[in-house]
């Protein structure tokens, strides 16, 4: 197990803003919360990047290398977040749909039928002004206008079973499983830019980038290993085998830490969460939490990891810095799956993939705030808006 003091300056990985015109737009600029209560829950954000180095051209800088996530505090909202409706998307890939809940009332509020394929995730995109609903057996993504919460006509893509955008905002990246293969599109034009194809890693799902921005981490959920990549030229570096490949439901969810030392993987089949080191290089140790563990999600402040448990109906609440378990909440008859924290932090959104249901909890102590009945499969569940300057993808990765 790598130290804290270790991992910490292993973890000082700034990342400078790029400079070339040719580059994307600079997100938009982070405004603090309002109320007291609010400031006193953001974490400081310095206005002067840590240099020296060597990043990802054109990734917005990192300003606390104990935080990756410092810009993406409670209520930290991006001008483009700060226009859109509050409103929960729920992708379902049985009854081929997408619900929108308002989150102040726990109404469902609209349904929107999208195909016949399955719609998997809601995505927002890296400056944050369009989410994707994404259908990998139609081949296609259905952006939303998130300041409306409707939807616009229907993007082909190839496979997006899962979707991210680089850390710089140059590609848009498919996760086309089916395919064993990641699509590079531009994120505006949707045109391929390069393909990189991953014949070793069956199942490919999930994703996480290191804190430079270089190098990006796949899981293989069918074959108990990861994909490492390099994001800068779509070159794939090495795969990384899972102590125990477990090759059914096998590694699902990853997640960096908050200071960069370790990533947290989700292996179903194990039952807990595998501890890879922050270069990608090694898997150094295994966190048992709850059967059927999934999806990983931070807390506002970056300091707790939650940790769906979806053959349990649980969710662990570890300790992102060293995966400590803290807790264990429990969701009587519950398949909690995937979703995400509410701006404010203080409550955790999950889709029950298996009972048709959404499940509020509060982040608090765990309660259950509420069950909203749903569709038939939901999926990959978007609480919007979100705090942070960009977004990675998946369900709201944001930094």
């Amino acid at each position: 197990m790598i130290g804290p003091a270790v991992a910490r300056l292993a973890a000082a990985a700034a990342l400078l803003l790029a400079v070339a015109c040719s580059g994307p737009p600079s997100p938009a600029a982070v405004s603090s919360p309002s109320s007291p209560s609010s400031r006193a829950s953001a974490p400081p954000v310095s206005a002067t990047p840590v240099a020296g180095v060597d990043v990802l051209p054109g990734m917005p800088a990192v300003t606390d290398p104990h935080n990756v996530y410092a810009a993406a505090g409670a209520g930290m909202l991006s001008e483009a977040a700060r226009a859109a409706k509050s409103l929960v998307y729920v992708p379902h890939t049985k009854s081929r749909d997408v619900w929108v809940i308002d989150p102040s009332t726990f109404a469902v509020v609209a349904r929107y039928p999208l195909g016949e394929g399955e719609l998997q995730h809601v995505v927002p995109s890296w400056d944050m002004r369009t989410l994707y609903a994404s259908d990998d057996i139609g081949d296609q993504l259905t952006p939303f206008d998130p300041t409306t919460g409707t939807p616009g006509a229907p993007i082909p893509v190839t496979d997006p079973y899962n979707l991210y955008f680089t850390p710089d905002g140059r590609s848009a990246v498919s996760v086309a499983e089916a395919h064993r293969e990641l699509v590079f599109y531009d994120p505006h034009t949707w045109a391929v830019q390069d393909t990189l194809p991953t014949p070793d890693c069956a199942g490919i799902d999930h994703a996480d980038f290191t804190s430079d921005g270089r190098t990006a981490v796949f899981t293989c959920e069918f074959a108990g290993r990861v994909a490492v990549v390099d994001v800068a030229t779509h070159r794939l570096l090495r795969m990384i085998d899972m102590p125990r490949r477990n090759t059914t439901m096998g590694p699902q969810d990853i997640k960096l830490a908050p200071d960069g030392s370790v990533f947290y993987i989700a292996d179903s089949d194990q039952n807990g969460v595998w501890v890879l080191d922050g270069a990608a290089t090694t898997v150094v140790r295994e966190i048992p939490t709850g059967r059927g563990a999934h999806g990983l999600y931070l807390s506002r402040d970056a300091t707790k990891l939650f940790v769906t448990n979806r053959h349990e109906g649980s969710v662990s609440v570890l300790d992102a810095y060293t995966g400590a378990v803290l807790t264990t909440w429990t969701i009587p008859g519950g398949s909690p799956d995937m979703g995400n924290v509410t701006a404010d932090g203080s409550q955790l959104w999950l889709s029950g993939r298996y009972d048709r249901a959404v499940y509020v909890l509060s982040t608090a102590d765990g309660h259950l705030i509420h069950k909203i009945d749903v569709g038939r499969g939901p999926h990959g569940l978007c609480v919007w808006p979100q705090p942070g300057r960009y977004s990675l993808g998946h369900t709201g990765i944001t930094r």
